[in-house]
């Protein structure tokens, strides 16, 4: 069992498969010319299972794959095939291109649940975020999951003046389809140019849904981010995670294994742990799993601890979103 200093459980890792992305969104990549981490610093396949097993050895029960893109790494059916041999959850966040091609070795892997990033439901808009024309493809994609029962969770980040407009149309969305949109509030991260204008908050999502349609909440699921809501007659549903505005961090179970093989305790935490050096050097590397884990602040890293509209983004000490993992 994988505790800290507060009593909170960690049984979840979220396991970053790679920075590479096949996408520029500007509120994940810095917008400076970024350079990805070369191959012989990203853990190899063989090394990202031998973690994960002592993770899972150590009572995680769920594993998230994110990158970056997941998908793009050349060798990224051997690790989900690897990991789908392990007696846990195994879940994925994509940008949803790669989804057609690899749909068999999901399939094959057990991977019951995939959340797809998706900021709008407008081409134009779509080009405009990612600087790329997939639009179409990554929809089909969608459609692909659900025919093959497999469960789609849209992440969709709400910025203002970007695509606010467009919550009612995710809504609709789950109208006739069982899927669920997951409103995020935009985050904070080096390089992503984070104002406290640009965010969305919860109240905000709510006060937009509300005006159209009637919103029950849903009792949320133990160490779960979003808060839960239902629309009645609608086959879907929808969820916010509300990390500026109302954060989950007193429930928190998560632990994150960015692609280079650093384990971070909190998505905001300003420190890293090195796992990958020791692995290779054959050390032990479970005590610096759990004094990371010990060492984990109580809210938000101990670095967002004002109100959001106080923030000081440039002041945050952490990596960019897509060197983190999604």
């Amino acid at each position: 069992m994988i505790a800290d200093s507060f009593g909170r459980v960690h049984d979840y890792l979220r396991i970053s498969l790679t920075d590479n992305c096949n996408f520029r969104c500007f509120y994940c990549m810095p917008e400076e010319d970024y350079d990805f981490t070369p191959a012989s610093r990203l853990m190899k396949p063989a090394e990202v299972l031998a973690l994960a097993e002592l993770f899972v050895a150590q009572g995680v029960k769920k594993i998230r794959l994110t990158g970056g893109e997941p998908l793009v790494r050349k060798d990224a059916a051997e690790i989900i095939k690897g990991l789908g041999k392990l007696p846990v959850e195994l879940v994925m966040t994509t940008n949803g291109t790669r989804l057609a091609e690899m749909l068999s070795v999901l399939i094959e892997s057990g991977i019951k649940t995939i959340n797809i990033s998706l900021d709008t439901l407008q081409p134009e808009k779509f080009f405009m975020i990612t600087r790329r024309d997939v639009f179409h493809q990554v929809r089909s994609n969608i459609e692909l999951l659900l025919q093959h029962k497999i469960a789609v969770k849209i992440n969709m980040v709400v910025m203002k003046g970007l695509n606010d407009g467009e919550i009612n149309d995710f809504i609709k969305w789950t109208k006739h389809s069982p899927i669920q949109i997951r409103f995020i509030e935009f985050m904070p991260f080096s390089g992503n140019k984070w104002t406290s204008n640009k965010m969305f908050s919860l109240q905000e999502i709510l006060h937009v849904v509300e005006e159209d349609f009637t919103v029950l909440p849903v009792k949320s699921a133990p160490h779960d981010t979003a808060k839960h809501f239902m629309i009645p007659g609608h086959e879907g549903s929808f969820a916010i995670i509300s990390t500026m505005t109302a954060p989950f961090c007193s429930t928190c179970n998560r632990m994150r294994l960015t692609a280079d093989g650093k384990l971070k305790n909190c998505l905001f935490s300003d420190g890293e742990t090195d796992l990958l050096t020791p692995l290779r050097n054959k050390e032990d590397v479970l005590p610096l799993i759990f004094a990371s884990i010990w060492s984990k602040k109580k809210e938000l890293g101990g670095q967002l601890i004002t109100h959001f509209e106080n923030l000081d983004a440039d002041a945050i000490k952490n990596r960019s979103m897509i060197t983190i993992g999604g």
